[in-house]
């Protein structure tokens, strides 16, 4: 029984240590060379670091980030979806002129084409099992978005999706662009969209891309933010996935998300820049 308490406290202890490192570096802008500890072994273990993570981060939250866990991945975790959170300062409104999105220089950074939720209430608390009838009725507009993908440890997508999850769930921001009108009455496939970066078209495809589209994500990620103890709530803002892909970027770069029919988004990339020292921060409010 004392061994068992034990190894539960170094474990936590880990985690908090691994947190920490993540959160120092996001806020002093300083690259990691490698991974800050032992990476880890389970999906409790990684949402665990996360957890840690966003109390320490010193703004609030204002929604998540989904991504794909791919083959063979899925089949190991039970899962193809993971989650991370993505905070009020992160979030950007695209108004046809270029946004600044920061990615860290000398680790990881991406652009993502991405359909956005705003969701339009509350999910109950209690709430642990989703249908995607259900997740539907969650979502109050769909947008066309970027996310921005960005993390101190170059190595991030080397490692499998827990190192992923581990940090922020590699989010760096998200941009909000044109809702989508009408979104309800028209299936993913109609969604056409394309990444450029410095002009160049770097992907294609449309919003089916992502297995079972962005409603999919959505009602995924409601079930992992209540096993989390941390419910969706009205107005947050929910990135469902990369709909062309993961397309790397570094500082210096300009991007642009376009769709069919839709207000192209214009990205400008620039070096994150340091934002406050780990013992200057407070916990994130929800």
């Amino acid at each position: 029984m004392v061994h068992g308490n034990t190894t539960k406290v170094s474990s936590l202890a880990a985690a908090d240590a691994r947190a920490d490192a993540f959160v120092r570096a996001r806020l002093q802008a300083q690259p990691l060379t490698k991974y800050p500890g032992s990476m880890p072994e389970t999906l409790p273990e990684a949402y665990a670091i996360q957890n840690r993570a966003i109390r320490l981060w010193p703004d609030i939250l204002a929604g998540w980030k989904v991504g794909r866990i791919n083959p063979p991945w899925d089949d190991a975790y039970g899962t193809d979806r993971l989650a991370g959170p993505i905070f009020r300062s992160q979030i950007s409104h695209a108004k046809g002129a270029p946004v600044d999105c920061y990615v860290f220089d000398g680790g990881f950074g991406a652009v993502e084409s991405e359909i956005i939720i705003v969701t339009r209430c509350d999910a109950p608390a209690e709430k642990l099992r989703w249908t995607r009838e259900e997740a539907f009725e969650i979502a109050g507009s769909m947008h066309l978005g970027a996310e921005i993908a960005s993390s101190c440890f170059a190595g991030i997508n080397d490692h499998g999706p827990l190192v992923t999850i581990s940090d922020f769930g590699n989010n760096n921001g998200l941009v909000l662009g044109q809702e989508i009108v009408g979104w309800r009455d028209v299936p993913p496939a109609n969604w056409k969209m394309r990444t450029l970066i410095d002009g160049k078209e770097v992907g294609r495809a449309d919003a089916s891309a992502i297995p079972g589209g962005p409603i999919e994500s959505l009602r995924q990620l409601l079930e992992i933010s209540a096993a989390r103890g941390l419910p969706l709530r009205m107005g947050m803002y929910v990135s469902t996935g990369a709909v062309t892909g993961v397309h790397t970027a570094a500082p210096g770069q300009e991007a642009s998300i376009e769709a069919e029919g839709m207000e192209a988004i214009y990205l400008r990339l620039l070096p994150s820049r340091p934002v406050a020292t780990l013992a200057a921060s407070q916990p994130a409010k929800r």
